[in-house]
């Protein structure tokens, strides 16, 4: 039988809460509803044990895991009654670069380090991805924070046989990949695209930092999308829509003889889903190639990303 797949985290806010109640929900009832690669690496969905959190928030740092995924700002929904305590406590994440050596020794007994913090926060997120490196340990960033595509270090991590995997996680399903399979559509179907614009509206308190740091984000979209002629309008947070997330797409085009073709397209999904329904495969994915001794970028991992290495920064 194979051995779990070893999982530190650092950020206790809604992802890692759909994540870790995922697991507990798939691991109870063997359901594969929502799930897109039953086994990865030889790892079904079950087989991800998280071993470490980290975070920063003091009414999170020191409790059980399964008790502060559910403390605010949090409001992704209780998938399942049945969640015993973790036995995982939340430690105290990195406050700043000098506390690497630190992190790295805390990463004892991980295999992979998925990185689920907030965006707009590219030196803190770096600091993890060199303790991750320091520690052997595969290093996952879901941010649009620039890291696995700076060149420099992802050589360093081929070199030392260390997967990183990274940026920006493109959601199971979400704005990005609806908007660019419609543009993939004209193209086949000989369509010439005018214009096209998408809106985000999300209220999660990552959505609400990206608000305030929009930056990274509005370029690994564009990255997604892969055409100069979409807008991404500032995205917009409303507290109201809770872990929920509602995307407006226009697609305006022309077809035969010039005439005119307008789509417009309304999505709501829960954000922090999406980006669990990714991040099961991407650990996965890191734990096998870490065994395997693969460092470095996955090219398996390109398709669940918005900004794989050799996108723009």
């Amino acid at each position: 039988m194979i051995e779990s797949a070893k999982v530190a985290v650092v950020g206790v806010g809604n992802n890692t809460s759909a994540l870790v109640q995922g697991l507990n929900f798939y691991r109870r009832t063997g359901s594969l509803v929502g799930i897109h690669r039953p086994e990865v690496a030889g790892l079904g969905v079950g087989d991800v044990d998280v071993v470490a959190a980290f975070a920063i928030s003091d009414a999170k740092v020191g409790r059980d895991l399964h008790e502060a995924i559910f403390l605010p700002p949090n409001n992704f929904p209780r998938l399942d009654a049945e969640l015993p305590p973790s036995g995982v406590t939340v430690q105290r994440g990195l406050v700043d670069a000098t506390e690497i050596e630190r992190l790295a020794q805390s990463l004892e007994g991980a295999e992979v380090l998925l990185y689920s913090a907030p965006s707009g926060r590219p030196e803190t997120a770096r600091a993890y991805a060199e303790a991750a490196l320091a520690a052997g340990v595969a290093f996952v960033n879901t941010t649009s924070d620039a890291v696995a595509r700076e060149a420099s270090r992802l050589e360093r991590f081929t070199t030392a046989g260390v997967p990183l995997i990274g940026d920006d996680l493109a959601s199971q399903f979400g704005s990005s990949v609806v908007h660019r399979a419609l543009l993939r559509l004209l193209e086949e179907r000989g369509l010439t695209l005018v214009s096209s614009y998408q809106v985000n509206l999300g209220g999660t308190e990552d959505f609400r930092n990206l608000v305030e740091n929009p930056n990274t984000k509005q370029q690994s979209k564009a990255n997604a999308v892969g055409s100069d002629k979409v807008q991404m309008a500032p995205l917009g947070y409303l507290s109201h829509l809770g872990s929920q997330k509602i995307a407006h797409l226009n697609v305006e085009a022309q077809g035969w003889g010039g005439t005119e073709v307008s789509l417009d397209v309304r999505l709501k999904v829960h954000d922090p889903s999406g980006a669990a329904g990714v991040n099961i495969d991407l650990v996965r994915m890191a734990a096998g190639a870490l065994r395997a001794g693969r460092g470095g970028y996955l090219p398996e991992a390109a398709a669940l990303l918005k900004s794989p290495p050799g996108t723009a920064i």
